[in-house]
């Protein structure tokens, strides 16, 4: 059985989104977040076979994050439907210009619950590419194992295995971090991180840390500086790309929307710097749009941003 080009899995929240302070009430939309489902729907728009892996709750909304998954073409065939837990949830609201401020509610949430049969079931089929963040080991001891698991038969099944590190500060602190998280890294062949983050899992000094990690065997060494674009280092050489410049209206879901343009550059057999480039181009989409994921382009799409500001294509 042939699978997928790309399996991923993780929590998905509904989302809860306001333009005001939350303490002061008001309108909320409703949409979901999640970043291994906001990597899957990137990639899926670009043309990729997707699947992603976790838990919903039994209830409206784990059926609105599964019927929106299938809408963006992202198989949920894996996913497993928790009678006893409900479904995490998020809330967004929008501070200063374009600073958000996020709380989870996610203790004992269905999510938190991935387990390692599950795990293993979604890469039965093995995919080109599994990919995995370090949020989901933070979540619960189950869910750690889940990705234990998935990584490793990913890699037995001669798959490429990627991993953003994404710490979360509220999930765990950096003392517990640091050991799972470089300890996860060793075990991949691209990990993507931003420059806060990489202390965590590698030596000091980005040097070093290629240095480091490239003897561990991980091929792609990416560095995300958010404004000021991002690095890649590749065979012992970096290369950067800067940001794409764009009005920015939302920066939730930026580094998603990276991950997913950098790894269809991968799949798509392009060098690191031609990679680095769409996932560049892709992140400025996501900032450009209010969303975690609504504004990820389609591969026909990537070119717009060359446009003339102003331009109206007929």
């Amino acid at each position: 059985m042939t699978g997928p080009d790309v399996v991923t899995l993780g929590e998905t929240m509904v989302s809860l989104r306001t333009g005001t302070p939350l303490r002061l009430g008001g309108a909320l939309s409703m949409t979901m977040a999640g970043a291994e489902s906001n990597v899957a729907i990137g990639l899926a728009r670009f043309g990729h076979t997707v699947r992603w892996c976790g838990r919903v709750g039994a209830d409206e909304v784990g059926a609105f994050i599964l019927r929106t998954l299938r809408a963006e073409s992202v198989a949920v065939d894996t996913v497993v439907v928790d009678t006893t837990r409900p479904t995490g949830l998020m809330l967004a609201e929008r501070r200063v210009g374009d600073v958000s401020r996020v709380s989870y509610y996610r203790a004992g949430s269905a999510g938190s619950a991935l387990a390692a049969m599950e795990a293993a079931a979604s890469v039965a089929d093995a995919p080109r590419l599994l990919h995995v963040t370090g949020i989901t080991p933070a979540l619960s001891p189950s869910a750690a194992d889940a990705v234990a698991v998935a990584v490793r038969a990913a890699r037995d099944a001669g798959a490429l295995v990627s991993v953003d590190v994404n710490y979360r500060s509220k999930l765990w602190t950096p003392e517990q971090a640091r050991p799972v998280l470089s300890s996860l890294v060793r075990t991949t062949d691209i990990v993507i991180a931003s420059e806060d983050e990489l202390g965590l899992v590698a030596p000091a000094g980005e040097v070093l840390a290629a240095a480091d990690l490239g003897e561990a065997g991980v091929s792609h060494l990416v560095v995300t500086r958010g404004a000021r674009g991002a690095t890649v280092w590749h065979d012992g050489t970096s290369h950067h790309a800067p940001a794409v410049p764009v009005a920015v209206r939302d920066t939730i879901g930026a580094g998603d929307a990276f991950t997913a343009g950098y790894l269809s550059g991968v799949l798509d057999g392009l060098y690191p710097a031609g990679a680095l480039h769409r996932g560049t181009v892709t992140a400025a989409f996501a900032v450009a749009a209010v969303g975690d994921w609504e504004g990820l382009p389609t591969r026909s799409e990537l070119a717009l941003l060359d446009s003339e500001a102003g331009s109206t294509l007929r």
